[in-house]
């Protein structure tokens, strides 16, 4: 069974990819399961990935919100998948909390994104996080 970390890596994989092609997510999930110890595919990924694109406009929505300097279909998509799966955490999966949801976005961002992207991601889901702790209390 895979912890929580991989199934954010292969759910943040998989969404980015998916920013590639014009498939469905079921052929991106069948792609995945050819794929088989790579990227490991549970029925927790698949929901995780199904719920970014079911809520993409608002997760969007709040991106744009919050880049003042670059327009969602400007900003790289490593960037994007990264901050729609954290922003899609913070607000939908009451497991995981606002800050580990971050955290875990920043060390995606670390590994696959450049560094000029890490300060970018960062700054952007900061901002997010003070204002949805603001609404929270």
């Amino acid at each position: 069974m895979a912890g929580r970390r991989e199934v954010r890596q292969a759910a943040f994989l998989l969404s980015f990819e998916k920013l590639f092609l014009d498939d469905d997510l079921e052929k991106i999930f069948e792609g995945a399961e050819e794929l088989g110890e790579f990227i490991p595919l549970n029925d927790e990924v698949k929901k995780l990935v199904r719920g970014i694109f079911d809520k993409q406009d608002e997760l969007d929505a709040i991106i744009a919100k919050y880049s003042d300097k670059r327009a969602v279909n400007r900003i790289p998509k490593v960037d994007l998948a990264v901050m729609r799966l954290a922003i899609y955490e913070a607000l939908y999966d009451d497991k995981v909390p606002v800050n580990v949801a971050i955290s875990e976005a920043v060390g995606l961002t670390e590994k696959y994104a450049l560094d000029p992207d890490i300060s970018f991601v960062n700054g952007l889901l900061g901002a997010f996080a003070k204002d949805i702790k603001k609404d929270g209390e």
